[in-house]
């Protein structure tokens, strides 16, 4: 009975902010202007089907590029002395200290065509190149803002990995392929799954980055709910439709990186 009355402030919690959101958006998805039920927002949807595989692919791409650059900075902090560990981990988060919305402004001072990229290229008399306003700034953009997001699961992973473990297979003979492939990312892939999903599902329902970064280059769904709700064409029905449809490309996504972590952890045990 106490653990029922200690956990009734979270569930009314849960109620309020989570399950009846989620019920509006359902609703709303579902109904026109007048209340009646339709699934004419639903069908409405296939006319953005581009944005929706632009999204998820800028997403991914850049989820892809945070794994890449994260896994060797989380496996050497993981390796380092524990004092050079909060150091490191102290330079990680001090940028997360800084506005959102600064951070991203900050990008396209540095990627505008006068901008100090293009300025330090003219010295050696080059360019001036059109970096702004491309699906590279935008990936940029989520790499930059979501980067720690990758690093942190995979460092507090890593850094219970023992470390006799990677000495023993390369007494074994196994070589770094053989250490990384056979010894670590088995053994990181609950950082792994965490990271790729604290990364991808911002990236892909983001529309800060990609406004003020790609502009109408890369319009991005998060862009298109946002109209839906702030915007002059202002259709709460169709703009629940899209967020319900995200969510659940969001969802599949979660759960097929999840199967695949389970599968591998069977297979460790």
């Amino acid at each position: 009975m106490k653990t029922k009355y200690i956990s009734a402030p979270y569930l009314l919690w849960m109620a309020i902010f989570i399950f009846a959101p989620l019920c509006l958006v359902v609703y709303f998805a579902f109904t026109d202007k007048r209340g009646n039920f339709t699934f004419e927002n639903m069908s409405a949807l296939s006319t953005y089907a581009p944005v929706f595989l632009r999204s998820i692919i800028l997403a991914g791409v850049a989820t892809v590029v945070c794994l890449v650059m994260a896994y060797p900075v989380s496996y050497f902090m993981s390796r380092m002395k524990a004092n050079r560990q909060k150091v490191m981990m102290m330079v990680i988060m001090l940028p997360m200290w800084m506005n959102f919305l600064l951070r991203t402004y900050a990008w396209m001072s540095l990627l505008e065509r006068n901008g100090l990229i293009n300025k330090f290229f003219g010295l050696f008399g080059m360019g001036p190149f059109n970096m702004i306003n491309t699906n590279g700034a935008v990936i940029l953009g989520m790499v930059y803002n979501y980067l720690p997001f990758m690093i942190l699961p995979l460092y507090s992973t890593m850094v219970k990995i023992d470390h006799s473990l990677v000495e023993a297979a390369q007494d074994l003979g196994g070589n770094l392929y053989h250490v990384l492939t056979k010894v670590l990312l088995p053994l990181s892939l609950p950082g792994i799954t965490t990271g790729i999903t604290m990364v991808f599902v911002p990236s892909c329902s983001t529309f800060v980055i990609s406004r003020m970064l790609g502009g109408d280059s890369a319009f991005m769904i998060g862009d298109l709910i946002d109209l839906q709700f702030l915007g002059n064409s202002y259709n709460p029905h169709l703009g629940s439709a899209m967020s319900l449809v995200l969510m659940v490309l969001v969802l599949l996504c979660m759960s097929v990186t999840n199967g695949f972590a389970d599968d591998d952890s069977e297979g460790l045990l």
